[in-house]
């Protein structure tokens, strides 16, 4: 949940830019705010370089040295970095160009918000570049081993998914988390020779449609035909109700199965909600026009039975637990069996489909129209952020 203190939340309402302070450098033309670290007790950072603690949403310089490293944590009246107390509870850290910022090891470019919530607990937003962003993505996203053409086509779908959602979170704390929820981020320590050049090679490219930048998703493996977002999510456009791939199945994720122990799945249920027990039956009821489970229904011993959607379903075991939605299921002794098509949510592009594709000697461009049908790739400044 994005929430902190009143306090907190009216210093990051408005704010487009990087902290002014001494040091701070360029101010990017887009800026991305991605969250870190959420919800800890305290972490390690080390600042290698000059650097500059500002307070939260000013130019109002608290402190600055040569070098930090230490162990942040809360104090009553602010935050403890290494042995130095800080009297507020929200910060920005900038080192100098050629500086390093590092978070439990991990090194990232640009600015570091550190929050102290109303709960005492620690959150650490990294503001930084759009395309300085995407740097850290890609790595994370698809092998920097694939072909220039399908890391391309990643870097333009995921510059879009950025933007759509830097546009969404307007007045909320970050734009984007760094874990699968929105996209894998792992700062400057993932950056790699070819996603950085994808990156560059596309700079300002993205995917609209009528004109306007969409949620761009994306996922590992189709498993044959891509998903409507419509059946997950309050998204229906054209570039988004899916389409026939017919290149993923060289992936290693394309057939998959899983033995889940029926006391384990009875577990799960309870936990969300379902007042099923001592299962008896389980049977897909429906599936859509990608070949998804669309219902099914479970039965208990004690006559009771429960419809839920796959997608429910999926996100009641987990996606790891059922990689996709597209599965058959069996009851057996003692065990659930689940076998399966694909891993993700299966809307937009098909990764690995995506690399067949290029692999054929099909470019971005074609990539993405097979994926996005009905969208165009334009430019940043032609739409309206």
């Amino acid at each position: 949940m994005r929430k902190v203190s009143a306090a907190i939340l009216c210093l990051f309402i408005g704010m487009a830019f990087l902290c002014s302070c001494a040091g701070a450098g360029q101010v990017p033309d887009t800026e991305v705010r991605v969250l870190v670290i959420d919800g800890r007790d305290s972490f390690i950072i080390s600042l290698k370089g000059k650097y500059t603690i500002c307070e939260m949403g000013s130019d109002k310089v608290l402190a600055e040295g040569p070098f930090l490293s230490g162990v942040v944590s809360a104090a009553k009246n602010g935050l403890i970095l290494g042995r130095k107390e800080v009297g507020q509870s929200a910060i920005t850290i900038k080192v100098v160009r050629d500086g390093n910022v590092y978070i439990d090891s991990r090194r990232f470019r640009g600015a570091i918000d550190i929050i102290k919530k109303s709960d005492g607990k620690l959150m650490v937003v990294n503001r930084l570049g759009l395309d300085e962003y995407l740097y850290g993505v890609l790595y994370n996203e698809v092998s920097h081993r694939w072909p220039m053409e399908v890391l391309k086509a990643q870097a333009i779908t995921a510059r879009t998914f950025a933007l759509y959602e830097i546009r969404q979170s307007k007045g909320q704390l970050y734009d984007l988390r760094n874990d699968i929820y929105s996209q894998v981020y792992g700062g400057r320590t993932s950056e790699k020779w070819a996603t950085t050049t994808a990156v560059d090679r596309t700079r300002g490219q993205i995917l609209v449609y009528n004109g306007d930048i969409f949620p761009a998703y994306y996922h590992a493996t189709c498993g044959g035909y891509t998903e409507d977002a419509a059946n997950l999510w309050n998204v229906n456009i054209e570039p988004l109700k899916g389409s026939e791939c017919g290149f993923c199945s060289d992936s290693p994720h394309y057939r998959w199965s899983k033995d889940i122990p029926i006391d384990a799945l009875e577990k799960k249920l309870k936990g969300g909600g379902y007042k099923v027990g001592n299962v008896s039956s389980i049977a897909v009821l429906s599936k859509n026009r990608s070949g998804r489970v669309d219902k099914l229904e479970i039965k208990d011993g004690f006559g009771r039975s429960v419809v839920m959607s796959g997608k429910d379903f999926r996100h009641m075991l987990g996606p790891n637990e059922a990689r996709s939605a597209n599965f058959e299921i069996t009851l057996r002794p003692g065990i659930v069996r689940i076998d399966g098509i694909g891993w993700g949510h299966g809307v937009g592009m098909c990764q690995w489909g995506a690399y067949g594709m290029s692999r054929k000697g099909f470019k971005a461009a074609e990539i993405l129209r097979r994926y996005y049908p009905g969208a165009e790739i334009s430019t940043i400044d032609k739409i309206k952020m």
